[in-house]
């Protein structure tokens, strides 16, 4: 019985394999794949399982979001990203200073922690009528929600991230001579630089929050003052074009600064899935 010969390199090599795709492109494939079939789904569902009254159709909505940009977007898009970079900005760097400030002092941190965990404890929607009497309903107010919204989520990851820094690292330091701010310097600050970059990305959410959920409160622009609009006419369309919008920019956020995590932590070894596929 014969058998078919197999191809061997004529320098005696062995024949290449099939190139695979990378880990990376494999996850946006499959994202992708899963977007398009929820999209499908979804148009289809609307209209012949429930009321297209209730959520909409991708459809509808994507004509929505194309009248919207044509219109007046740009102009509602500015005032609530105005407000979410000037209190994310505000909010992390403030975060960042008294979180650094705190871990050097122990004992400050523990007479002010009570305090610190019965502000974090308001519920920052109780808070935001307070920030309209205080500070109007232009930016200022909304501008405050989110600084108070990204404070906390700073202080405390940047915070645990300091003190969590192993003991003999800082030992090892000491005997090999190094003074106090060399060891925060080039020890403490970057051991704790994950906790501080998770602090930033959990924060990008909780901002653009901060700035809808004052929107809601009082506003006369803003992406959330039209959700709010649209969602009082009952045009659901209207509503969840805004919700889509929302989250194609918290998105677009969060890739953006993952792009620049990668960038200043990319003396970390990797830990990315698949880095040992062959």
């Amino acid at each position: 019985m014969s058998s078919t010969p197999t191809a061997v390199a004529l320098d005696g090599a062995s024949p290449a394999r099939p190139r695979k795709l990378s880990m990376d492109t494999r996850i946006h494939l499959a994202r992708l794949a899963l977007l398009v079939v929820l999209v499908l789904a979804w148009e289809f569902a609307s209209g012949n399982l429930f009321a297209v009254f209730w959520v909409s159709k991708p459809s509808l909505i994507a004509a929505y979001i194309w009248e919207f940009v044509q219109a007046d977007f740009w102009r509602h898009f500015g005032f609530t990203m105005t407000a979410t970079g000037v209190g994310f900005a505000t909010g992390a760097l403030g975060g960042l200073a008294a979180g650094m400030a705190l871990s050097r002092a122990p004992f400050v941190a523990a007479v002010l922690d009570p305090f610190l965990v019965a502000i974090n404890g308001i519920p920052r929607v109780a808070l935001a009528p307070l920030f309209v009497v205080w500070f109007g309903i232009d930016l200022m107010p909304k501008v405050v929600l989110v600084f108070t919204l990204v404070f906390f989520v700073m202080f405390y990851n940047t915070y645990s991230g300091i003190r969590s820094v192993e003991k003999s690292f800082i030992d090892l330091a000491w005997v090999m001579g190094a003074r106090d701010k060399d060891i925060f310097r080039k020890v403490v600050l970057p051991a704790a630089t994950p906790y501080i970059f998770l602090g930033l990305k959990l924060s990008i959410p909780y901002a653009l929050i901060g700035a809808i959920i004052g929107e809601f409160v009082a506003s006369s622009a803003g992406l959330g003052w039209k959700i709010q609009v649209e969602t009082a006419q009952y045009n659901t369309t209207g509503t969840m074009a805004g919700l889509i919008i929302l989250m194609t920019i918290v998105i677009a956020m969060n890739s953006l600064f993952g792009l620049f995590e990668r960038h200043m932590l990319r003396w970390r070894p990797p830990t990315r899935i698949g880095q040992l596929d062959a």
